[in-house]
Parts: structure tokens; C-alpha cells; sequence
């Protein structure tokens, strides 16, 4: 799922580009598509793996216990799709659109997202040992991941020109 989701979220900022009209039967069906793909593709490399269907990753259940594809495509593929995302969206906002202040919400979901991971890998041992094993850093990196999707929207929705439709509410005669 991670990877197809980084997908879809680096399609939405080529999208902004566009280059086929968005929102289009054409231009959907390739996102899903595509994410598809590299979702069946990596959940097989996943599963393979795990069950051992084939033999192919045998050798990731000897020591020192690496899979080079699955490190590839569940840490380094969607970190690439990431700054792709951010290095697009701030061409587009800065070049095309003319504006900084989106650039505030973006850059505020990459610091948040990257203190979630740096409370994954780096501080989470000490919190996991700290409270014998009760919690660890995956309830922060959670939450600060959560909050980088937040400012995702939000930089979505102030670089976009509609407003949100508000329900209108029948009255009482």
C-alpha cells in the first residue's frame, strides 16, 4: 500500500502539469492502473518472501536476513516518489502559479513527515526501552505522518481556485 499510495500521490502532482486533462476516464484509469500494478507487484515480492512460494528469497532467511528487492521498493521507491512529489509541486507553485505561501504547507508536511521517521528509526528504541516495551516510536511517527497528510490537503486546497460547496440548508416555512 505504501507504494502505491506515494504513486498515486506522485501521479496527482504530474497531474497539476496538465499534460492529459485531469480527472478524465483516461487519466484516472492510468493512475489506478499504474498503482495497481506496483501494488500487485511489491505484494507479491512481500508475500513471496514470507511464504517462500518460489525460492526466489531464500536467501533473506539466512543471516544477515536482507532482501535487497523489498528494501528497495518499501523504503528507497516511495522516498524517491516523495521528493519527485515535492520537487514538482514546488515547480509547479513557485514557477507556474506564482505563489510562496503554499510552499509554507508543503515544506511544514515534509519537516512533519521527516520527524516521523526520524522517530521511527532513531528515536524509537529509546522510547521502547524507556517504557519496557510498552510503546515505541511508531505511535509518533503515526501521528506526524497523519499531520503531514493534513498539510498536504492543506497546501492542496490553497492552490486550488474552487471553493468548497457548502450545503445549503432547506428552510422552515
Amino acid at each position: 500500500m505504501i507504494i502505491a499510495t506515494t504513486w498515486v500521490l506522485l501521479m496527482n502532482a504530474v497531474v497539476g502539469f496538465q499534460i492529459m486533462d485531469d480527472g478524465t476516464p483516461l487519466s484516472l484509469g492510468l493512475i489506478l492502473i499504474s498503482a495497481a500494478v506496483l501494488f500487485v507487484g511489491t505484494g507479491y515480492i512481500t508475500l513471496d518472501t514470507g511464504f517462500n512460494w518460489t525460492g526466489e528469497f531464500e536467501s533473506s532467511y539466512n543471516p544477515p536476513n536482507r532482501n535487497i528487492a523489498l528494501y528497495v521498493l518499501y523504503q528507497l521507491v516511495p522516498l524517491i516518489f516523495l521528493v519527485a512529489f515535492y520537487v514538482l509541486e514546488a515547480i509547479l507553485v513557485l514557477r507556474v502559479l506564482g505563489e510562496v505561501r503554499p510552499m509554507i504547507y508543503l515544506t511544514g508536511a515534509a519537516i512533519l513527515f521527516a520527524l516521523g521517521q526520524i522517530f521511527d528509526y532513531a528515536i524509537s528504541p529509546h522510547i521502547c526501552n524507556g517504557t519496557s516495551g510498552k510503546i515505541d516510536g511508531a505511535l509518533f511517527e503515526t501521528l506526524f505522518t497523519l499531520l503531514a497528510v493534513v498539510m498536504v490537503w492543506v497546501f492542496w486546497s490553497s492552490i486550488t481556485e474552487d471553493d468548497w460547496p457548502t450545503p445549503v440548508t432547506p428552510g422552515y416555512a
